[in-house]
């Protein structure tokens, strides 16, 4: 199967085709709430933006580091790399401009992307709560230099201020005082800065220098498949014993979410990495896979799919380094917890993490709560492939990353029933 484009390589390629000199031409563009809230910013700042959703293409011509519209209301919903990202080229471009999203958006605290901003010569303010949007920005004023960012809450504020260094009069000395959480991400971000023809200096793994003067130049760029949506169907087959193939993914795609793979193998899987693919068989009998104790800082948006295929396994599985994801669509650790007590199974939150304790044949059907959160309603999906009468809540919330979620697993046969 080939799966739609990711998410987050989507947003980066976006922002940097806006920001370079010349056209750039787009494939696999993912088609989602989230994507579609980054492109219609760019559109409303008069960015050039001719996207065909039919042949997940798009051609954005570059500004070579400025857009049209000097003032604008810049709407971002509920997507969280938009946000971020927006907030920083926002300070960079001159003109005033409004930031907001929805209420969760909104709830989401980032207080310190703005304190590293405000020491980088912008000039914003929060317009109700401080350090949330909605943001008030007047833009023009991001000289760069250097500035410490807190690591361990979002890998984002660091992926923000990296897209936009390029176009800082005093480039970009940006160092982690601590752990840097999701670190996959911001290798990401260096790597398509590099595609797109800009240099990142890494002198230690704590920071990351860019010097000025250098550009983004339009260049024809294909997208990944997205590595967290292939997740909930490499746990299908982990569940089912099934078979499948995720065509577009190998050991040299970028995306840290790929670590999920060798979880699984570890709890018992089969895994074949091609050169342009990978395969994963379920164990050879159904409902023995082994649970496991890992740390996914670094892959933390499958943690909720390991949450629910652990709820199968014969062992437990203990997951740390996920406190920070608490803060995200909704609380969650807390979320799957709960949602995994309604289903019968013993789970509990930890300080950094979960914890899940099987017991064989207790999982039970149960109308499952999704928090307005995507990932809860495509990892809780799984549960209803091997326990009749799931049900979950709010199913169209996958539109923000995968609209068609449900229709292709009811394409590959896997028991989803729309109502």
């Amino acid at each position: 199967m080939l799966l739609p484009g990711s998410k987050s390589i989507t947003n980066r390629a976006l922002l940097m085709a806006a920001l370079a000199r010349g056209r750039s031409s787009l494939s696999r563009v993912l088609d989602s709430d989230d994507t579609r809230h980054m492109a219609r910013a760019l559109e409303a700042l008069g960015v050039d933006v001719d996207w065909d959703v039919s042949e997940a293409t798009a051609t954005v011509v570059g500004g070579d580091g400025v857009v049209p519209c000097r003032s604008g209301s810049i709407f971002v919903g509920n997507a969280g790399t938009a946000a971020r990202f927006l907030t920083v080229a926002l300070s960079l471009w001159p003109g005033s401009f409004r930031l907001d999203g929805v209420p969760r958006m909104r709830a989401r605290p980032i207080a310190p992307l703005i304190t590293a901003l405000r020491s980088l010569g912008a000039q914003l303010k929060g317009a109700d709560a401080p350090g949330c949007i909605p943001l008030q920005i007047e833009g023009g004023h991001l000289r760069g230099g250097a500035v410490r960012v807190p690591g361990d809450v979002s890998s984002q504020y660091l992926s923000g201020l990296l897209l936009a260094s390029p176009y800082m009069n005093d480039g970009l000395r940006l160092s982690i005082p601590d752990v840097l959480v999701s670190r996959p991400y911001v290798e990401m971000t260096i790597k398509m800065m590099e595609a797109f023809g800009v240099e990142v200096r890494c002198p230690s793994p704590q920071s990351f220098h860019v010097e000025a003067g250098q550009r983004y130049l339009g260049r024809a760029y294909e997208i990944e498949p997205d590595a967290s949506g292939a997740s909930y169907f490499f746990a299908a087959a982990a569940l089912t014993g099934g078979r499948v193939r995720v065509h577009g993914l190998s050991r040299a795609s970028m995306q840290g979410d790929l670590r999920f793979v060798e979880i699984l193998e570890r709890m018992g899987c089969h895994v074949h990495w091609g050169p342009t693919w990978i395969e994963l068989q379920g164990p050879g009998e159904r409902g023995r896979l082994r649970g496991v104790e890992v740390d996914m800082r670094d892959c933390s948006d499958v943690a909720q799919t390991l949450a629910v295929v652990a709820a199968f396994a014969v062992t437990s599985t203990r997951i740390t380094g996920i406190g920070f994801i608490r803060g995200k669509e909704t609380d969650r650790v807390g979320a799957v917890v709960r949602e995994l007590n309604r289903l019968g199974v013993h789970a509990a939150e930890e300080s950094d993490g979960l914890r899940v304790d099987p017991t064989a044949g207790a999982v039970r059907p149960a109308r499952v709560h999704t928090y307005e959160d995507h990932r809860m309603a495509m990892s809780f999906a799984l549960a209803g492939l091997v326990v009749g009468g799931v049900e979950i809540e709010d199913p169209g919330c996958v539109a923000k990353t995968f609209p068609d979620f449900f229709e292709r697993m009811q394409r590959l046969g896997l028991g989803v029933e729309a109502r």
